[in-house]
């Protein structure tokens, strides 16, 4: 019910189909003639029987026949129409709903001649008791007769043919060969039709004030018993006529027009009407929408303001650019009296749409306007915004763009080279709204997650990360399905980066320093000393670093080459490990970290029993120009054994270099000095002191202890097992899928759950353990990919389709749990680069 509606308007009439009940619908249409039967009606048949069908503003349906289409049943002032509408899913028209409307309509009187020019012909009737047609008109010569004659002498009553005249020639068809090609002719007890498509081969252009129509001169023939009756059916309609100047619509329409025209005298105006979707306007409406209707000596021109009411805008598309056309159905009807016709109609239907004009799109932000952009080939659309408290907490990329007009439909969104529907886009965390407005205008919201994959995170300065969404959206404009794209990128400045923050500890060897991870720095790199620090370059140096995931340790020993050493005093030395984290792309630091530990000197010395003395100088950050080959001992002969960049190693006997030693009752002590001296200088500029003891008297303790027995080894051994592997319906483990119900159905991250069993086994100590199991795209344990669900007896951590290992308790059904082991896993599926290998 309400689904269709009927209008009679004029010599129309109209059926609309609602858009609510018929859209995204396959129709097809068939008229249905006096004996009940179906005729499909396709493009050639609607323009040769009077039918016509289009879409409204409203997105509804509407189809039109002419009063006197071919499967009309007329009566006096009476005709009837019967169509039958299929409706359907699917192209192929399955499981088609059919619907059958009749409506009959009220048209009269009828004037001797009546012109219409329709949306996809051009129609002429005329009354069979017409004037003879003026001897000196080409259209009478003889040889008209002479061409139809033959053919109407030898026929039947009811044949009768056409006679057409072109510059070149005349071309003369029969009825049956006229209505092959295309033309529709028939006749009623009262008049003679001639319709005729706009692709017809005989259609001429002819030109009038300037204004080009389309035009058929012809002379159809009709047998009456013993008669042969001739008459004229000429038509024409035009093809131009509109201009467009100061957002305005002009159309203007001569008056009479060859061949309409011809043999006639004494023109006189009767009637001339406008309206808008074949409604008539009186003059107080037309005032009202300020339209106007001039109706001169040779022409008649209607000016509509563009925007006005009875036309509306529509969606259209130029090089990629978005805009709108305003569209207008008019119509014209124009009455004349001449002394050959009497009384001639002329109905005009002429849909106009202004030029493309482009539209601005504004994209917002929750409630902030933030931009106004124009798009164009290769240009995207950029929205920078600082999220408020209430966009913080939800952690939602919230983006609303418009207007558009109510028939643009969002169908597809592509971001990182994925194109998927509104509907797929769920999936990925993308979520959009319609948003319908009073006026029939419309907006589209668009929110994203901030931890949605294709979201780029990226830190920026102090606590502020940016969220920078870049999707392309996919528009349809209805009916025609054009199709544009828009790209759009949003940048949300986000007050919550956490950055890695850092303490450290010393021992009496190591420097160490551990880092706690932000949420930040997951592409940072670690960087020594201006080196990037990989994990080969640790092992290198005998640093210790570890990374848990949540937190990055290293440790650097005391002597090592990166270490800095800031100054030596009586309590030890101050040495310095400076860590730096730098952006893993642009390599620019994002965060240092630091460590400074006073270390006793004698980390520096080794004072061995046989009175061997080693002695490692390290260089100081003040003193950076010192060449560490040039430090000396108390006696300058003493030189290094071993030069660094930032060492100098000594190894001397207690009884050498200038050593003094002092005794007392228990202990001998040797001391000796590292000096640097600048040239010409006798001041040293570095000195590092050495002092060793020496027991006078010592007793050692040797410690020993045997060894155990090596413990017992367990040695694999290979065999045969029976094993069960079965998927369950439900956490419970209690319901296992039959064979007869797979394949097994499942949405993506729907749970799986998994049993392993050993069979005919009845040994409690057994316990069956499961080292590796993993998901592969065929039958083939061996192809790949593959994704893994057990690793060495352990579950996959990865995070979007983490493995859960599930208790096995005793039950009734379970009498040895060891034997059994359970997991969960949530549904996936393969891709190869963005390519959906399999559903």
């Amino acid at each position: 019910a309400g689904s269709m509606s009927s209008e009679c308007l004029g010599n129309f009439l109209r059926i609309t189909l609602s858009a609510e009940y018929f859209e995204d619908k396959y129709l097809t249409f068939s008229a249905i003639d006096q004996l009940g039967r179906a005729w499909e009606i396709d493009e050639a048949m609607a323009s040769r029987c009077g039918y016509t069908v289009t879409f409204n503003y409203w997105g509804n349906v509407e189809f039109r026949a002419s009063a006197l289409s071919c499967h009309s049943q007329s009566e006096k002032d009476v005709f009837t129409v019967t169509i039958q509408i299929k409706a359907s899913h699917t192209p192929d028209m399955k499981n088609a709903v059919t619907h059958l409307k009749t409506a009959t309509c009220h048209y009269g009187p009828w004037s001797p001649r009546e012109l219409v020019c329709e949306k996809n012909y051009m129609e002429v009737s005329v009354r069979k008791e017409v004037p003879q047609i003026v001897p000196d008109f080409i259209q009478d010569e003889p040889e008209d007769w002479a061409l139809a004659f033959p053919e109407a002498k030898a026929g039947e009553s009811s044949i009768w043919q056409i006679v057409f005249h072109q510059p070149e020639k005349k071309k003369a068809l029969l009825m049956t060969d006229a209505w092959h090609a295309g033309y529709g002719l028939n006749t009623t007890d009262t008049r003679i039709l001639l319709r005729i498509p706009y692709s017809a081969a005989q259609i001429q252009l002819v030109k009038a004030q300037g204004i080009t129509f389309s035009a058929v001169r012809s002379s159809t023939f009709y047998k009456q018993r013993w008669m042969i009756l001739m008459v004229d059916t000429a038509v024409a309609c035009p093809v131009d006529g509109v201009d467009y100047m100061n957002k305005t619509i002009i159309w203007t329409v001569p008056k009479y027009v060859q061949p309409l025209s011809a043999g006639a005298t004494g023109f006189k105006d009767v009637l001339v009407e406008a309206g808008v979707d074949l409604h008539k306007l009186s003059a107080k409406e037309m005032i009202s929408r300020k339209y106007s209707l001039e109706n001169d000596l040779d022409s008649i021109t209607i000016k509509i303001p563009v925007g006005a009411e009875g036309g509306y805008y529509k969606t259209s598309v130029n090089s990629g650019q978005h805009g709108t056309k305003y569209c207008i159905s008019l119509f014209l009807e124009h009455q004349w009296e001449d002394n050959k016709w009497g009384l001639t109609k002329h109905t005009i239907i002429k849909e106009i749409e202004t030029p493309f004009e482009h539209v601005e799109l504004t994209m917002t932000d929750s409630k902030w306007i933030n931009a106004k952009f124009t798009e164009g080939a290769g240009e995207s659309l950029t929205l920078t915004c600082f999220l408020s408290d209430t966009n913080l907490s939800a952690r939602l990329v919230n983006v609303t763009l418009g207007m558009f007009l109510p028939d643009v439909e969002l169908v597809n969104l592509t971001f990182e080279g994925t194109t998927v529907t509104v509907l797929e886009a769920i999936w990925h965390g993308y979520l959009t709204q319609q948003n319908r407005y009073a006026n029939g205008s419309q907006t589209y919201t668009i929110q994203v997650p901030f931890d949605a994959a294709s979201i780029k995170k990226e830190y920026t300065r102090d606590d502020i990360r940016t969220y920078t969404l870049n999707v392309t959206l996919d528009f349809r404009i209805h009916p025609t399905s054009e199709t544009f794209t828009i790209p759009v990128i949003t940048v949300s400045a986000v007050k919550d980066a956490v950055l890695p923050s850092a303490r450290g500890f010393c021992d009496e060897k190591n420097l160490c320093l551990t880092i706690a991870h932000g949420n930040v720095d997951q592409n940072w790199l670690l960087f020594i000393s201006n080196q990037h620090l990989t994990s080969e370059a640790a092992q290198k140096h005998s640093y210790s670093l570890s990374d848990n995931g949540t937190h990055l340790a290293i440790c650097v020993p005391f002597l090592s080459p990166h270490v800095d050493y800031e100054d030596i005093h009586s309590s030890g030395i101050m040495a310095s490990l400076h860590l730096t984290l730098k952006d893993g792309v642009t390599l620019t630091n994002r965060r240092d970290f630091s460590i400074s530990c006073r270390f006793s000197s004698s980390q520096l010395m080794q004072c061995l029993p046989n009175g061997t003395v080693v002695i490692t100088a390290v260089k100081l950050v003040g003193f950076k120009d010192v060449d560490m080959s040039q430090l000396l001992l108390r006696d300058r002969q003493c030189k290094p054994a071993l030069v660094t960049e930032k060492t100098a190693t000594f190894k001397f006997n207690v009884n050498t270099c200038g050593t003094s030693r002092k005794f007392n009752s228990t202990t001998m002590t040797y001391e000796n000095d590292v000096l640097y001296f600048r040239p010409g200088s006798d001041m040293p500029v570095y000195q590092l002191k050495c002092i060793c003891w020496y027991a006078v008297k010592q007793t050692v303790d040797v410690q020993y202890e045997s060894k155990n027995n090596p413990a017992p080894s367990i040695k694999p051994g290979f065999g045969s097992l029976a094993l069960s592997f079965k998927l369950f319906k439900e956490k419970t483990f209690s319901n296992p899928y039959k064979e007869s119900e797979y394949p097994v159905v499942k949405y993506l991250r729907e749970a799986l759950y998994f049993e392993v069993q050993l069979l005919q086994s009845e040994d409690v100590r057994l316990e069956l353990n499961l080292k590796d199991c993993w998901a592969t795209n065929s039958q083939s344990g061996d192809s790949h990919p593959q994704w893994p669900i057990l690793r060495n007896g352990c579950e996959n951590n990865e995070e979007s389709h983490r493995t859960i290992l599930h208790q096995v308790n005793f039950s009734p059904r379970v009498r040895f749990p060891l034997h059994l082991k359970r997991f969960e896993v949530r549904m996936f599926t393969f891709f190869q680069s963005t390519t959906l290998l399999q559903e």
